[in-house]
């Protein structure tokens, strides 16, 4: 089953944002779908549309492991499902 997610990457500009969370996203099989990124003032901001093959990596495993990234980056990672997102905002 594939999902659609919403990704949010923010926090202070600095190497390896990019790769690592590419990386992971690599690694669980993740295709990213569409992105934007911006750097204001020194703070990165990224955000991504991807699409998560379960039967290769489970949301709450992606979700897990990219916490691990944000932590590692000082950064705050939050992935969202589609729906729900899109629910959030249109209300």
């Amino acid at each position: 089953m594939k999902i659609k997610a919403v990704l949010s990457v923010l926090g202070n500009d600095r190497k390896g944002v990019v790769a690592t969370v590419s990386a992971t996203l690599y690694e669980c099989g993740v295709n990213i779908d569409d992105i934007s990124q911006t750097i204001l003032e020194g703070i990165f901001s990224m955000t991504m549309l991807v699409s998560i093959d379960e039967e290769l990596c489970s949301f709450n495993d992606l979700q897990e492991r990219l916490l691990d990234d944000g932590r590692h980056l000082g950064m705050q990672i939050a992935l969202q499902r589609s729906d729900v997102f899109d629910f959030m905002y249109n209300v």
